[in-house]
């Protein structure tokens, strides 16, 4: 019976090591098939190391113990982060919004970087949502580069269809981790460029899955409000306030319009775009101002690039003709010393491929700006977009 007894209960131990060695191949077998199986695998894998490299840079500004309790979403998340010092636009960068750009300061900024000069006042804060709404093309995304490097903030710049996966639940948790990362690293700026794309008004045709991933970006957003010490700001640009949702109009107190400049403003936005361009002694900014009446600062820059690019354009046209001319030249001496018996005669040699056209760089001239300006007038009145229906979007 013993004997017996201790068999049957060897068995059983081996059927249970049998049991559980099975268990465990087939739990990581499942696993490993399940990531190879998901399309964005690589892709997560490649944000969370561009998000580890982020993050040491900006090792010594932020808790250490914060950066290492990053989960995989909050990691993804960090693969859009922006340090501050890598912002190239600041204040300089832009011309002739001089009061949006002082108001932001004053509301927005200072209560930033001066947190401790009112530290007993519960109403001296930046607010927690800052709205840019106007037309296109008008300086909304450099204002909120430059706000994050005035501010020496965090930048978020966010993308939202990282926050969509075909997984049930995981746009919830991406969403949940914006805030949870942004609390982590503050201060910090959470950026949605176009904002009425993701957030705009609910209805009873929306899909489930984008429904629950607004109202969970919502209730983390106004969660905020409880934490009085964080400083996490969400910022959203647009040209169609009238799409947003009124709960996220509600979210963001401070709004700022940001229209079509004005003639002086445009003539500030061509003097900074052409202050490093060597110009010639005609170009008149004031008339170039007075010419381009309803065109954005976008407008602008395009306008004067194509005018750089045109006076290249008209030198290489001239060269093109004087080697045409030299080729003819050469190929009719060549034919007549030919011809008279002559072997001595003398072909130019062709210009090499990789040898520089031109000794110096030619001037911008008035009249590069202006043909420039009335090419880009034709193009935009052929595909519609004339002013009238450009300001309709403000």
């Amino acid at each position: 019976m013993s004997g017996s007894s201790s068999i049957t209960r060897n068995e059983v131990v081996q059927f249970v090591l049998r049991i559980s060695l099975v268990s465990i191949v087939t739990y990581y077998s499942a696993k490993w098939l399940m990531k190879n199986l998901d399309p964005t695998n690589k892709s997560k894998k490649k944000a969370i190391e561009k998000a580890e490299d982020i993050l040491r840079k900006l090792g010594p500004n932020i808790k250490r113990q914060a950066v290492t309790n990053l989960n995989d979403y909050e990691l993804v998340i960090a693969s859009h982060l922006v340090v501050p010092e890598n912002i190239s636009v600041s204040w300089d960068s832009i011309a002739g919004l001089d009061h949006v750009c002082q108001e932001i300061k004053e509301s927005l900024v200072f209560p930033v970087c001066h947190r401790d000069m009112f530290s007993g006042s519960a109403l001296y804060q930046a607010p927690k949502g800052v709205l840019l709404y106007g037309p296109p093309g008008c300086g909304k995304t450099l204002i909120a580069k430059a706000t994050a490097r005035e501010a020496g903030m965090r930048f978020i710049n966010l993308d939202v269809a990282m926050l969509t996966d075909k997984w049930y639940g995981e746009s919830q948790k991406l969403a949940s981790a914006v805030f949870s990362l942004a609390v982590k690293i503050q201060p910090c700026i959470i950026f949605i460029d176009e904002i009425d794309s993701f957030l705009r008004a609910r209805n009873s045709s929306d899909h489930e899955a984008t429904a629950m991933m607004k109202t969970q970006f919502m209730m983390l957003w106004d969660g905020l409000n409880t934490e009085s010490d964080s400083t996490v700001i969400v910022m959203g640009a647009t040209n169609r306030p009238q799409d947003l949702d009124k709960a996220i109009l509600r979210r963001m107190p401070a709004q700022f319009h940001i229209g079509l400049p004005s003639e002086d403003q445009r003539l500030k936005i061509l003097q900074l775009i052409l202050r490093q361009e060597k110009l010639s002694r005609d170009v008149e900014y004031a008339q170039l101002a007075r010419m381009t009446n309803g065109y954005s600062g976008s407008d602008l820059r395009e306008m004067c690039r194509n005018a750089s690019v045109y006076r290249i354009r008209k030198v290489m046209r001239e060269k093109s003709k004087e080697m045409a001319a030299a080729a003819a030249a050469a190929a009719s001496t060549s034919n007549g010393t030919v011809a008279n018996g002559n072997c001595n005669g003398r072909v130019p040699a062709p210009i090499a491929a990789g040898s520089p056209i031109l000794e110096e760089t030619p001037a911008i001239t008035m009249d590069d700006l202006v043909e420039s300006l009335r090419n880009m007038k034709h193009s935009k009145y052929n595909s519609g977009l004339v002013n009238d229906a450009r300001i309709d979007l403000d």
